[in-house]
């Protein structure tokens, strides 16, 4: 199924978690960016997912290799799955498994599950100030009122810290609207969550790409506070960026983070964020599913992103990209990223809202992300050292015959060729997660750290064996 990143259309992508490998460039997917930061982000409203290589709001197929960065960065986005604002996919040695566009062909999943990677639509918005202003004017040009006030107010009403309006009086005051311009002068809006108390800001990377090289950030806080910041580093394939305040107050209060691991379908969510410029919205639902294997990307040609996203049904729309999704207790447990959306455009914007289908990027891999952006300023990805086909087959993961750039699709010396996997071999389960394609065994890839051990299961000749296999690492987008 297509999904869209805030605002912008996505291309359908494989239902399963992409896997971490090295995957070679190929065009990315067009997708609608949402209207925050990923409002203008290349990614449009749409679904979004992780492995070796560069997953909003809603914005932006082939073999995917997971062994060392290679010159053929980055993959080429998977086909018809848009980053929540938009994105695309990883390069050979970059994601994890190599990125190959294959002929569109029907998928039977197993136990006739057919298999299909939701492309989101990245949600970072463009227009939304304009539409807010636009609502502001119109309620205040209403001067007259039938309305019997009650004697006494809402804000004399004590809510206790458990409610919606308990978490969000305090959530509130740590979330920020970013506004990114390029050195063109196009840009957007998203949304960011105070980090730690040095002014570290965790937003999507769709939101502030635009700024990455000569642009302009800024981050104004719900009291009116604006402050000018800068990109500390950004992750492509993770759709993490970190930016930091200039001349940060003193009385930053961080968010606590959860432990998306232990979040259980049910749980109530509740998302922050700046839907079409509308700054510290509130809306509430709960976890709809989890491990969904989202490709976002925002059309533009650049690189996909992939995540095993948390899927939630509260409101998230262009503008929301990078905001936090909290759990009940006010923690955050994930990164709102992407949605699945319609393709119809609202408000005459010809972007796409939502209809209850939002991708939220696990705190759990985003933490990891964001810790090594502030230390490095550039992310590292786990991979398996093996290219993949990125064909939407609901069969598994196959290494392929060749790698991406004319590399060799298994790696010499790397994880895969020390454990034995082979060309020809068809990964379908990663630990307990059943892959049934090259993107989801990315996603899936990419929730892990390098070092980390993993077991594989795998088909040669017609015969299923597992073996353990101890990831690899690969530094940077390129």
């Amino acid at each position: 199924m297509s999904t869209e990143n805030e605002g912008t259309a996505v291309p359908q992508a494989p239902s399963a978690p992409p896997v971490p490998v090295d995957a070679p460039a190929a065009p990315a997917p067009q997708g609608p960016y949402g209207q925050d930061a990923q409002g203008q982000d290349p990614r449009a409203q749409g679904q979004t997912p992780h492995g070796q290589g560069t997953p909003g709001d809603a914005g932006q197929q082939g073999g995917v290799s997971s062994s060392a960065p290679d010159p053929s960065w980055p993959p080429p986005p998977p086909p018809t799955a848009p980053y929540g604002d938009g994105g695309s996919g990883s390069g050979a040695g970059g994601w994890g498994s190599s990125y190959q566009q294959p002929a569109p062909k029907s998928g039977r999943g197993r136990g006739g599950v057919a298999a299909a990677i939701l492309v989101a639509a990245l949600v970072a918005g463009g227009l939304g100030g304009g539409l807010g202003y636009t609502l502001a004017k119109n309620n205040d040009e209403n001067t007259g009122s039938t309305t019997v006030s009650a004697s006494t107010s809402g804000g004399d009403v004590k809510r206790d810290p458990g409610t919606v309006a308990g978490v969000a009086a305090k959530a509130l005051p740590s979330t920020v609207t970013i506004q990114a311009e390029g050195s063109s002068g196009e840009g957007g809006t998203g949304t960011g969550f105070v980090f730690d108390k040095q002014g570290h800001i965790v937003t999507n990377n769709h939101v502030v790409a635009d700024a990455v090289d000569g642009g302009k950030l800024t981050a104004t806080f719900p009291n009116g506070k604006k402050y000018d910041a800068e990109v500390i580093g950004n992750a492509q394939g993770y759709d993490v960026a970190v930016i930091k305040l200039k001349d940060a107050p003193a009385d930053l209060k961080p968010l606590t983070l959860g432990d998306s691991d232990k979040v259980a379908v049910g749980d109530a969510t509740i998302a922050i964020g700046a839907p079409f410029g509308l700054s510290d919205t509130v809306t509430t639902g709960i976890i709809s599913a989890k491990n969904r294997p989202v490709a976002s990307s925002d059309g533009s040609g650049s690189q996909a992103s992939y995540m095993s996203a948390l899927q939630t049904d509260a409101s998230i729309n262009p503008g929301n990209s990078g905001g936090p999704l909290l759990d009940g207790q006010g923690n955050v447990i994930g990164i709102n990223s992407a949605i699945q959306s319609t393709g119809n455009g609202g408000f005459g914007t010809g972007q796409s809202g939502s209809i209850g289908l939002g991708f939220a990027i696990p705190i759990n891999q985003a933490e990891y992300v964001a810790q090594e952006l502030i230390k490095t300023g550039k992310p590292v990805y786990a991979k398996i050292g093996a290219s993949v086909s990125l064909d939407d087959s609901s069969d598994g993961a196959q290494i392929t015959d060749q790698g991406a750039g004319g590399a060799a699709p298994v790696e010499p010396g790397g994880p895969a060729a020390k454990a034995g996997l082979k060309p020809g071999d068809v990964i379908t389960k990663l630990d307990d997660r059943v892959i049934d394609s090259g993107p989801t065994l990315i996603g899936e890839i990419w929730t892990h750290k390098p070092g980390d051990k993993v077991t594989i299961t795998y088909e040669r000749d017609g015969k299923q064996r597992t073996v353990d296999v101890t990831l690899g690492s690969r530094v940077g987008d390129n």
